[in-house]
């Protein structure tokens, strides 16, 4: 099972911040921590012009030096360092540097040319389906079969809203992606430690979730994402589901045979 705690920008550009994030992430059991990726000199115009966004996208943003910074932290904790990009030109950079995983978000689900670049290049992709129509979705599944690289790829579900309610997670969803005959995961944004568990017995092989050491620090992510004592408490929930999931055949167990052997008919007629 792969967890993944993502950090995403929620260190704010902070990078003794972010290698605490990565050192508490690893301690709450996760096994991979994510960041994400853009370039503020591609950023559209739009409503973060007005709100203060655009100052914070700035502020978080990730260059070649912070990269080499968050792999070096990751390497020295043990955990494996993984990005979500959001452009064609953001999957270019990663593969110059030598990632060999990548992460799509949802924001980018429609982004074929993407996509195409990722399942070419990458040897591992992660592509979170939030936020996009059934069409889409197949499009999506096409360009994979096409590329004959099924096998490194895993669809995450996703509901692409901060934060979803629990009644709207939507489980049932891994079920359709698992048709596809790839990797499922999910990407949980409700603010639950139980309900990534029970995705486990949906399929999931992943679980991606957002991680702060802080919900007072600035930016909308922290607020909702789990602190270190939540996400180890989601990982728990997580490995008990996988365990009780174990498939032990439709004869009693041997745990049971005591029942078997000794308590049956112990009442008489």
């Amino acid at each position: 099972m792969k967890i993944i705690a993502e950090i995403g920008w929620n260190f704010m550009g902070d990078m003794s911040l972010a290698e605490r994030m990565i050192k508490s992430a690893k301690e709450s059991g996760a096994n991979i921590v994510k960041f994400q990726y853009w370039n503020p000199d591609n950023l559209a115009t739009g409503a973060w012009d007005s709100d203060g966004r655009r100052e914070i996208y700035k502020m978080a943003a990730l260059d070649e030096q912070k990269i080499g910074l968050l792999k070096a932290a990751c390497g020295k904790y043990g955990v494996e360092c993984l990005f979500s990009v959001f452009s064609l030109s953001g999957a270019i950079l990663m593969k110059d540097l030598g990632e060999m995983s990548i992460k799509i978000p949802s924001h980018e689900v429609a982004n074929f040319d993407l996509i195409r670049y990722s399942v070419d290049n990458f040897d591992r992709i992660f592509i979170s389906t939030g936020a996009c129509t059934k069409s889409e979705l197949k499009k999506v599944v096409k360009i994979i079969e096409q590329s004959g690289c099924m096998d490194k790829v895993c669809l995450m579900h996703c509901v692409s809203s901060y934060p979803v309610d629990d009644c709207d997670a939507n489980l049932r969803r891994i079920l359709y992606l698992s048709k596809f005959g790839m990797a499922v995961g999910y990407s949980d944004h409700t603010q639950s430690t139980v309900i990534p568990a029970m995705s486990v017995a949906f399929g999931s092989t992943v679980v991606e979730k957002h991680f702060t050491s802080d919900k007072d620090l600035p930016g909308r992510d922290n607020k909702f994402a789990l602190n270190a004592a939540e996400f180890k408490n989601m990982v728990e929930n997580i490995h008990t589901a996988i365990c009780a999931m174990a498939d032990k055949g439709v004869d009693f167990q041997d745990i049971e045979r005591d029942t078997v052997e000794n308590y049956r008919g112990r009442w008489g007629l």
